[in-house]
């Protein structure tokens, strides 16, 4: 079974990107085979993803944004849902996908839920620098402007 993340590589947004960062890194964190699947540049893709992300799924405009995940042609769901699994412990249940032999959603070891809290870790950390250096620039910028 490969688990497939629609993204858009050419999105002009940021909380995409991220969200898709978020998505990818973690499933690269558990080594999780999947595939990501352009959107933005093959409307085949795209036409697919919307298709099958299921009506009750989908915002009020009927257009579901990227990351959307499925394990084959099994959705899973989106960001929203893959960060509550993520905080729940529950990433493999929701990729349909059985747990690896001591991990947190079995309830032993939980080695590989381990490296990616440390990878999520890491990179909250960048998060929090980049918004810091925002901040600071922003704050220069107002002093030159008054």
């Amino acid at each position: 079974m490969v688990i497939k993340v629609f993204l858009a590589t050419s999105s002009g947004s940021t909380a995409i990107k991220k969200k898709q960062q978020d998505v990818v890194g973690f499933l690269e964190a558990l080594k999780v085979e999947y595939a990501e699947l352009d959107i933005a540049c093959n409307e085949q893709n795209r036409m697919w993803m919307r298709q099958n992300v299921p009506e009750e799924k989908k915002p009020s405009n009927g257009i579901p944004l990227p990351p959307q995940i499925f394990n084959e042609e099994s959705y899973c769901g989106d960001y929203d849902t893959f960060f509550d699994a993520k905080e729940d412990n529950t990433v493999y249940a929701f990729l349909g996908l059985p747990p690896p032999p001591g991990s947190k959603e079995e309830g032993e070891d939980g080695r590989a839920d381990d490296e990616a809290t440390e990878l999520e870790t890491s990179r909250g950390e960048e998060e929090e620098a980049a918004a810091e250096e925002e901040t600071d620039e922003v704050t220069e910028e107002t002093v030159i402007a008054i």
